[in-house]
């Protein structure tokens, strides 16, 4: 039993300070193996190792994905190993051969979530859900369904569901990226509006956005160059502006 602080230490130089130097790393699977299932910062931290041991030294873990679909949960898109977490998620979802109801089922969860994004967050998981739909043209049903469900309570798809594969999300749609398309940033709108053309072959690199702040996208609108718009108005006169004002003949705007 290890501290929290003490787990994270471990788990953040884990996979390139420990794992590289050990004569035998799959002495680390129990390790990995219990810290992934303990939840939260914990077990987004432990992909690194696991990552590590799965690809390089031929660990199994059937239950990989089915726990991997329970860490998505409304913290993912806040916590500060965000971009850590997303660049080996795309990693475990780059293979071809994975059943089309996992993809799916990923998908209307990451979608569900982004409900309640910052939009820092959305920009970087629309052109990934569109990767997505690019590496498993299945789940396209999501999107073209024209008399699919138009809100939360007529939706199939089961939230709370743990197993990917009874969650009914081939059944369901994506109108939580047609909600996005009204989202209030601009940029957020104009991603989610992607969706509604036909995607192109080619995967959006998204590598560039795991990391966006919502201070570079504060930085990026306040310099945008403004531009001068004629408005009509009916100059102020008086203090008050109104017609009869008394205070104008006592107060100037000079």
């Amino acid at each position: 039993q290890l501290p929290t602080g003490l787990y994270k230490k471990v788990l953040v130089i884990l996979h390139d300070s420990i794992l590289p130097y050990m004569n035998e790393p799959t002495l680390m699977i129990d390790f990995l193996t219990v810290a992934y299932g303990i939840g939260g910062a914990i077990s987004l931290l432990a992909l690194n190792g696991l990552f590590i041991l799965i690809h390089q030294h031929n660990l199994e873990y059937p239950d990989f994905y089915k726990k991997l679909y329970s860490l998505l949960d409304p913290s993912i898109y806040h916590v500060k190993y965000r971009a850590r977490f997303f660049h080996l998620f795309d990693l475990f979802l780059s293979s071809s051969h994975l059943p089309a109801y996992l993809v799916a089922a990923f998908i209307k969860r990451l979608s569900r979530l982004a409900l309640t994004a910052p939009p820092e967050a959305l920009l970087m998981v629309i052109p990934f859900i569109c990767n997505l739909f690019r590496r498993h043209p299945a789940c396209k049903v999501l999107v073209h369904r024209p008399n699919g469900p138009e809100d939360m309570s007529e939706d199939p798809y089961i939230m709370e569901e743990e197993e990917p594969s009874e969650s009914r999300a081939l059944e369901s749609s994506l109108w939580e990226i047609k909600a996005l398309q009204n989202h209030y940033h601009p940029d957020v709108a104009k991603a989610a509006a992607t969706l509604n053309q036909s995607l192109s072959e080619i995967e959006d690199d998204v590598s560039g956005l795991l990391e966006l702040s919502a201070y570079e996208l504060f930085d990026k609108e306040v310099k945008k160059k403004a531009v001068n718009v004629p408005l009509e108005f009916e100059q102020v006169r008086g203090l008050f502006g109104k017609k009869n004002d008394i205070f104008a003949e006592h107060f100037t705007l000079d």
